[in-house]
C-alpha cells in the first residue's frame, strides 16, 4: 500500500485548539440540572451530608437557597427539587400541602433568583408512610387512578408556588394526562411537563432512597417502573406522554440506558432528558476518591456520553462541580 491510500483521522487530533474546532458534542451549562434535596426543618442552618452522596446534603430551605446562588454565580441555570417533609402518612398529604417543603423551598428561591428554572419532581414516594409513590389498596397493591388526583394536586400546588417546570416521576399510567388537565384548568397553561416517560425499575436509586428516604415499607416498585430488560416498550411509553401532553422526555437512569435514550431521541422530536442518578454518581465517585479514576476527566466523559447519546439536558449531581471547568 502507498503512503496516503490510508485515512489519516490523527490530522484533526494533533492540537487542543484544533480538536476543539471538530468536536461534535459540546456539553453547556444550560444542559446541567443540579438535584437537591430539601428538608423540612425549624433548623434555618440545617445541612446534613448524605453518606452515600458524597458532596450531597439535605438542606434547610435557607441553606439551599445560600447554596444555589453560590452556584449561579458560577453558571448554574437550572435545578430539580425532593422534598423531606416532617411528617409522612398513608397519603402523602405533604406533597400537596400549600405550605409543604417544596411549595416553600420554591417560592424561596423564585424570589431570590427570578431567572433560575426550577423543576419540581411530583411523585408521593417521599411523602408516603409506606414509601409508595401511590395511593394503596387494602391488601397492599398500588393503586393507578385514584392517585391521578394527587398528583395532579401536587402539580398546581407547586405551579401556584412558582415552579417553571412540573416532572412526574411516579410512573401511574394517565398521569401527564392528568396533570396537564389539572394545571391548564388552574390557569398554568404556560408550565411544561417534564414527563418521566423511560423509567426504569434499577438498582441505581439506592442512595436516592436513602437521601430522600424513599424506601418502600415492603415489596418493591417493579409493578409500575419498567423492566430493565426492555426497550421497545420506552417508545411506548414515550409515545403516552407525549399523546397526554408531556413537553419534555426523560429517560432515567442514564448511562446503563444510553441504548434507550438514543432510541427516544431518534424516534421523536421532542426534547430529551436523561437523570445520572444517585447510584452513577455513588459509582464514579466511589471510583474517584479510590485514586482509581481521574476526577475531571471521568465526570466529563460521563456527561458527554449522556448528550453525545442525545440528551438535551442532563439532571445530575455533579452540576456544580462541573460548572468550574466548562
Amino acid at each position: 500500500m502507498c503512503i496516503g491510500e490510508f485515512h489519516r483521522g490523527r490530522r484533526l487530533r494533533r492540537t487542543e485548539f484544533i480538536r476543539d474546532m471538530v468536536r461534535e458534542t459540546e456539553l453547556r451549562p444550560a444542559d446541567l440540572i443540579q438535584g437537591y434535596f430539601v428538608m423540612e426543618t425549624s433548623d434555618t442552618e440545617y445541612e446534613k451530608p448524605i453518606p452515600s452522596l458524597p458532596g450531597q446534603y439535605q438542606l434547610s430551605v435557607d441553606k439551599l437557597v445560600a447554596r444555589v446562588g453560590v452556584a449561579m454565580g458560577k453558571g448554574l441555570r437550572s435545578v430539580i427539587l425532593f422534598g423531606l417533609p416532617a411528617t409522612k402518612d398513608p397519603v402523602g398529604s405533604g406533597a400537596y400541602a400549600t405550605n409543604g417543603i417544596v411549595q416553600q423551598a420554591v417560592a424561596r428561591l423564585k424570589k431570590a433568583y427570578p431567572n433560575l428554572v426550577v423543576v419540581t419532581d411530583v411523585c408521593l414516594c417521599e411523602y408516603t408512610s409506606h414509601g409508595h409513590c401511590g395511593l394503596l389498596s387494602a391488601d397492599g397493591e398500588v393503586q393507578n387512578d385514584p392517585t391521578l388526583e394527587l398528583l395532579a394536586k401536587t402539580a398546581v400546588s407547586h405551579a401556584r408556588a412558582g415552579a417553571d417546570i412540573i416532572a412526574p416521576s411516579d410512573m401511574m399510567d394517565g398521569r401527564v394526562g392528568a396533570i396537564r388537565a389539572a394545571l391548564d384548568e388552574a390557569g398554568f397553561t404556560h408550565i411544561p411537563i417534564m414527563a418521566y416517560a423511560v423509567k426504569y425499575a434499577s438498582a441505581f436509586y439506592g442512595p436516592f432512597r436513602e437521601a430522600a428516604g424513599s424506601t418502600p415499607a415492603f415489596g418493591d416498585r417493579r409493578g409500575y417502573q419498567m423492566d430493565p430488560a426492555n426497550s421497545r416498550e420506552a417508545l411506548r411509553e414515550a409515545a403516552a406522554d407525549l399523546s397526554e401532553g408531556a413537553d419534555i422526555l426523560m429517560v432515567k437512569p442514564a448511562m446503563p440506558y444510553l441504548d434507550v435514550l438514543r432510541l427516544v431521541r431518534d424516534n421523536f422530536d421532542t426534547p430529551v432528558a436523561a437523570y445520572q442518578v444517585s447510584g452513577e454518581y455513588a459509582m464514579l465517585m466511589a471510583a474517584i476518591e479510590n485514586g482509581w479514576l481521574d476526577r475531571k476527566r471521568t465526570i466529563l466523559e460521563s456527561l458527554t456520553g449522556i448528550k453525545r447519546a442525545g440528551a438535551d439536558m442532563i439532571i445530575t449531581y455533579f452540576a456544580e462541580e462541573v460548572l468550574d471547568w466548562l
